[in-house]
């Protein structure tokens, strides 16, 4: 198994802590000040105070919680180069899209915070032999 070390590690529940105190702060002023939602605003509103919540159990649970980081990695990445890459390019980049651009921009900076080494070689789950979990098998014989 790939090993972390303690530095990242300790990056790592900065990086939650981070995310999880600035998203949170900023969704809970919106749900205390908004009166209205469309269901467009109140879906996104709601995912990123979900997100900033589990962001919290990463201080704790850095490795566990990696898959958060790199959903959020992956959903602004996919945002990046699908929607204001094509915008950008074709000139049509409006002060909405520049704003969002900016929110998701920082999003680089998990690259080299991500332990990759841990992710692609870190513990699997089992494969499953004949409907059976390995571990099962070998409980059974």
């Amino acid at each position: 198994m790939a090993e972390v070390s303690l530095v990242r590690l300790y990056i790592l529940r900065a990086m939650y802590a981070v995310l999880g105190f600035a998203e949170g702060s900023i969704q809970l002023q919106a749900f205390l000040h908004q009166p209205h939602w469309t269901l467009t605003s109140g879906v996104v509103h709601s995912f990123l105070a979900a997100l900033a919540t589990l962001s919290l159990v990463g201080i704790f649970y850095p490795l566990r919680m990696l898959p958060l980081l790199m959903y959020e990695l992956l959903w602004k990445s996919i945002w990046l180069l699908g929607i204001a890459l094509p915008l950008w390019l074709s000139n049509q980049f409006d002060p909405n899209t520049r704003q969002t651009f900016y929110e998701c921009i920082g999003v680089v900076i998990l690259i080299p915070i991500i332990p990759w080494r841990y992710v692609f070689r870190g513990p699997a789950d089992p494969w499953w032999l004949g409907g059976r979990p390995k571990a099962i098998v070998a409980a059974a014989d």
